[in-house]
């Protein structure tokens, strides 16, 4: 038995512990009712707040979102347009600096064209004089020819004691070096030949030879080398001949005679290893030969630029070859200037065209980073407008979530829950 006293009348009473469950439970149930009702009450009234706070504050955030697109899409506009402005300006700018460079370049061109055809006038008008002085000089020839014809039967008789004369004096000068060669003495193979050729040499140095290198070769770097190399250079000291001369003697050998054939290929690596012109051969070699002892031998034949004289053709081969290589000096000038003013002129188209490729490279990378940029900013303006439909994809979401919020209630929270349809039951009953 429970006992249990009145809280208005003090009474006190007893009851089982059936009638005291009954009581309790009644008790629980009324204030479980009262709570639950204050309950849905406050989360009505909460959630209404919630919902609605929610809804500014999101509201008031979207739209200072939205309201910061616009200003950075208007901003990025500006910009754009404002770069394009500046582009266009000095690209404009850039052009026409370029067309004015490209009209100089082409009046110089014009002018220097000019001044060619001018000069190349001047040149041809040069030639014809000459050949006008030229053809005049054979009228005159032809003129004189009879007067000349009279005085050749006087010269004739002249001339050929003149070459009688000659004949004795190469005759007394074969005997001269016959003698000579049979005084040499086995110390002075080869080396008295040499002192003969450059003592004759020396004697005509202050005159003859005044710019002129003659010296004995001793640079034996490739394992050979010549007796001597003769250089010469023209008056503003420019190398125009260059001969690289070998002397062999009757007496080189003692064992068994050489040809003169036998030096010839040693001599041309020679020429070539130093660098000279042509290669001479001073020999003394096959005295008895019919070829040899005539005079001057070009054997160019089997090796380029070569001869092969006698000691006493080694100043005239010197002096005919000096003197050719100075009448063709004058002709190689000319020539090299005209190749300098064609290469002038050349270089000229070359870096004209060379100015074109570049300047259009330039506009072409300029152009695609314009364009580059434009897509940069069209994917920029692209991604703030997606950022901007998922904004109001969200206020979608939450206007959405907003009508469920006002639409739940208890009938919907207490379905398929048996407990809580029975006390919702029992609380309506009462």
């Amino acid at each position: 038995m429970n006992e249990i006293k009145c809280p208005k009348c003090g009474e006190k009473f007893s009851i089982d512990e059936t009638q005291y469950a009954s009581i309790v439970k009644q008790v629980k149930d009324k204030e479980f009712i009262k709570d639950l009702k204050n309950i849905e009450v406050q989360f009505e009234k909460e959630k209404k707040n919630l919902l609605q706070l929610t809804k500014l504050e999101l509201e008031k955030e979207f739209n200072k979102e939205l309201t910061n697109k616009d200003s950075e899409i208007s901003e990025l506009k500006s910009k754009i347009e404002s770069a394009q402005a500046t582009f266009a300006s000095k690209l404009k700018e850039l052009v026409a600096q370029k067309d004015k460079e490209s009209s100089e370049l082409k009046n110089k061109l014009a002018t220097f064209n000019k001044d060619k055809d001018l000069e190349i006038a001047n040149l041809m008008t040069d030639m014809s004089n000459k050949l006008a002085s030229q053809e005049n000089f054979i009228l005159k020839l032809t003129n004189e020819s009879e007067l000349a014809e009279k005085e050749h039967k006087l010269q004739e008789q002249s001339l050929k004691e003149k070459y009688e004369a000659q004949l004795r004096f190469k005759d007394e000068e074969i005997e001269r070096y016959k003698d000579f060669k049979t005084k040499l003495s086995t110390k002075m193979v080869g080396e008295s030949l040499e002192q003969h050729c450059e003592i004759e040499f020396n004697k005509l140095r202050a005159t003859g030879f005044q710019n002129a290198y003659f010296e004995k070769d001793n640079d034996a770097k490739s394992g050979s080398k010549g007796d001597y190399i003769y250089r010469d250079k023209d008056s503003e000291g420019g190398e125009f001949i260059s001969i690289m001369f070998e002397m062999k003697n009757e007496m080189d050998t003692t064992s068994a005679k050489k040809k003169n054939e036998d030096f010839l290929k040693e001599l041309d690596k020679d020429r070539r290893e130093k660098n000279c012109e042509y290669a001479v051969l001073v020999s003394m070699l096959e005295p008895e030969s019919d070829l040899y002892n005539a005079g001057i031998v070009d054997v160019s034949h089997k090796y380029p630029k070569m001869y092969v004289i006698r000691p006493q053709f080694f100043i005239p081969i010197i002096t005919l070859l000096r003197n050719a290589a100075l009448n063709s000096l004058e002709y190689r000038k000319e020539l090299s200037l005209i190749r300098t003013q064609n290469i002038d002129i050349s270089n000229f188209e070359t870096a004209m065209n060379d100015f074109k490729t570049k300047f259009s490279k330039n506009y072409e990378i300029a152009s695609r980073k314009f364009k580059t940029a434009i897509d940069e900013i069209d994917k920029t303006i692209d991604h703030l407008q997606k950022t901007k439909e998922a904004l109001l994809s969200s206020e979608n979401n939450l206007r959405l979530a907003n009508n469920k919020a006002e639409d739940l209630s208890i009938k919907k929270l207490t379905k398929n829950n048996p407990t809580m349809q029975e006390k919702f039951a029992k609380l309506k009953v009462m």
